[in-house]
């Protein structure tokens, strides 16, 4: 789900594909060295560290973007969590997750974890959250992640349809430490998903008063809420003592996530140690971090996938594939990579991220080659643009401004397009503008995991139940991908279901509803004030574990 910030649509999001290569260049540090430590740091004290301003309320079924999912990853605990260094799902509150068939899901739940104002975290407290997050009526982000469990037609029955029900029929509490799923279908990725925000439980508190919890939400993680979120300034957690120390409490004694409009100002503020961490660099940082923080600055591959996409359900100047096609040759990906980015994102050749398993080399083929004569002669075979002209909107704080005008600078060399650029002054502000329909220009988008599988980078994205419940914000819709998706959600191996996968994503790259332009590397960069600072695939900070240096 995630949709990044700056590069990441979270975006908040991941090598976390679970399957991480860590790489390092000029003086930058892999995650595993990240990690390491060293001498022994000081227990408590408070850091600030740069955040965005996120999208929607703090509720974790309601939020799809890397901003608020940074926050919850703190605040929440989930079944399962991804390793900070391998991407592997590893259980957590969850005992056990048992299945003979991939359909029937039995889920046990450990002892001595707690919400942040003592209630007790049981099997109702997660059937409850997400019976709370299928049911349509509350217009939740996460909906979609409902859709493979039992019942879940009847709590989102569509557009102008009223739910059937309150409950999802697969749902069951056996006991307090126990619950069982059923699914429609066998889907081998369950448990794999389980370590996604939308599966987090919620304490009955919630249910009094959702609206509250938006600004002060109560969760069971190694932090708690220190004050109610002010926005577009601040949001401010503490230590929870209460937290189960087999799973690690919290070192630092609070955490305040400092919201910037531009990236600049945060990375200013870094080298100044009012912050001390940042896992998101302004481009004109990229030549010169390496050098300034050694190995304090963080470069790896994570999961995230920047695109150009398209509204293509309203706006039929983009209707035809091969119109997006021609755009998409006409796009130097390798100059914008090293040019702009200086090394620090690789060219796309897939819809699928390389760091996940069923990502395959160079899939695009000719619709990721740079070839401006064949993208010519496309677009003028294809009728080209209306006024042979394109707006190109983006988000001001994530800084993009340079890559999305390289590319419109490119687009009016290679086609004659006459390109103008839209800022939005914030993510949430485009993500909203276009689920509202209310932009039909081309707009840069991108993608982070929400689980290290294939699935996910199809499924939230492209299709139909994502249009209203997910981040399917182009419109796009295509029957024989619907069905490959179906088939390959009820395949009885994993061999199988990634083979089906993988012609899901062909269709995609025979009709390009999204241009996938690069994957991105991880940035980050610390202060000498902090230590044990490791950021996993999702780009996202393992704080329960950072140290006074």
């Amino acid at each position: 789900m995630r949709l990044t910030k700056t590069m990441r649509w979270t975006a908040l999001a991941a090598c976390t594909a679970l399957a991480i290569s860590a790489c390092s260049t000029g003086g930058g540090k892999k995650a595993t060295d990240a990690a390491s430590g060293g001498a022994a740091g000081k227990t408590g004290g408070s850091i600030s560290v740069e955040s965005g301003e996120p999208q929607h309320g703090l509720v974790p079924q309601n939020t799809a973007e890397s901003e608020g999912s940074a926050v919850l990853s703190a605040i929440f605990a989930g079944l399962v969590k991804y390793d900070v260094k391998t991407s592997e799902p590893k259980l957590r509150v969850a005992e056990s997750i048992d299945t003979k068939d991939s359909t029937l899901w039995t889920i046990k739940l450990k002892d001595g974890y707690t919400f942040h104002n003592g209630e007790k975290v049981t099997a109702k407290s997660f059937v409850d959250a997400w019976n709370y997050g299928a049911n349509q009526d509350n217009a939740l982000e996460g909906l979609p992640f409902f859709d493979k469990i039992l019942g879940s037609e009847e709590l989102a029955p569509g557009k102008d349809k009223k739910p059937t029900g309150k409950e999802l029929k697969g749902l069951k509490v056996i006991d307090d430490k126990t619950f069982t799923v059923t699914l429609k279908a066998p889907f081998s990725q369950f448990k794999t998903m389980l370590g996604y925000n939308a599966f987090f439980p919620l304490p009955a508190a919630f249910f009094n008063d959702p609206k509250a919890f938006d600004d002060a939400p109560i969760g069971n993680g190694p932090f708690q809420m220190d004050g109610k979120w002010e926005h577009n300034k601040q949001i401010k957690v503490k230590r929870f003592e209460n937290f189960p120390a087999a799973d690690g409490k919290a070192k630092l004694d609070s955490v305040t996530f400092k919201i910037y409009e531009k990236l600049e100002t945060a990375y200013n503020d870094l080298r100044a140690d009012t912050i001390q961490i940042t896992n998101k660099l302004p481009i004109s940082a990229m030549a010169t971090v390496a050098q300034e923080f050694g190995d304090r600055y963080v470069y790896q591959p994570e999961s995230a996938i920047g695109y150009l996409g398209f509204p293509i359900a309203t706006n039929p100047a983009f209707a035809k594939p091969d119109i997006r096609k021609a755009i998409s040759m006409a796009i130097d990906r390798d100059a914008i990579c090293k040019t702009i980015f200086s090394g620090t994102r690789k060219p796309a050749d897939d819809f699928i991220s390389p760091i996940i398993p069923g990502y395959r080399k160079g899939a695009l083929g000719d619709v990721a080659k740079y070839d401006p004569a064949k993208a010519k002669a496309l677009f003028s075979q294809a009728g080209g643009l209306p006024g042979n002209a394109m707006e190109i909107g983006y988000n001001a704080d994530g800084g993009h401004k340079e890559w999305i005008e390289a590319v419109g600078n490119q687009l009016k060399a290679n086609l004659g397009v006459d390109v103008t650029f839209k800022p939005f002054e914030k993510f949430g502000a485009i993500l909203t503008a276009l689920g509202d329909q209310k932009y039909s220009g081309a707009f840069r988008m991108a993608w982070s995991m929400d689980y290290p599988a294939a699935e996910n980078y199809l499924r939230p994205i492209f299709s139909k139940i994502a249009i209203e419940n997910g981040s399917n914000y182009g419109g796009y819709v295509n029957e024989d991908f619907e069905a490959l998706l179906d088939k390959a959600d009820k395949a009885t191996t994993q061999e199988e279901g990634l083979k089906l996968y993988q012609q899901a994503d062909d269709v995609l790259i025979k009709e390009v509803p999204y241009i996938p332009i690069y994957t991105y590397m991880s940035s980050s960069a610390y202060t000498k004030t902090v230590k044990n600072v490791a950021v996993d695939a999702q780009s996202r900070i393992d704080f329960a574990n950072v140290e006074l240096a």
